[in-house]
């Protein structure tokens, strides 16, 4: 059974970090490339960060460039984004995703950046 655990969210203050999880299982971790997805409501789901399946190579938003990190443990079946410098509007729910010969989705969680 394929599964995406997402973890790590709650509530940061402006300028502040977190560091979103997202531990994979059920499928060849290392097969699949692994992004993460933020939506607020009323909005589309949009892509956050994104890194190939051996984690040589990464791509993000420009709205996130330089502040957000995505890396991987092919070791742990693990993906996880770093986030720093955190504005209100990173506010959003998170999802993971895995993106391969099938696509995966973890069930969110929750990023709230206010003071």
């Amino acid at each position: 059974q394929v599964r995406l655990v997402e973890s790590g969210g709650g509530l940061a203050q402006p300028g502040g970090s977190l560091r979103l999880s997202c531990a994979a299982s059920g499928f060849t971790f290392s097969n699949y490339a692994m992004k993460w997805f933020r939506q607020v409501p009323g909005k589309e789901r949009g892509l956050v960060a994104a890194i190939t399946g051996a984690g040589g190579g990464t791509n993000y938003a420009d709205s996130v460039k330089g502040r957000f990190t995505i890396f991987r443990d092919n070791v742990k079946n693990t993906v996880y984004l770093q986030m720093n410098s955190l504005k209100p509007e990173d506010t959003a729910v998170y999802y993971c995703s895995a993106a391969g010969p099938y696509d995966y989705w973890g069930q969110g969680t929750q990023v709230t950046v206010s003071s």
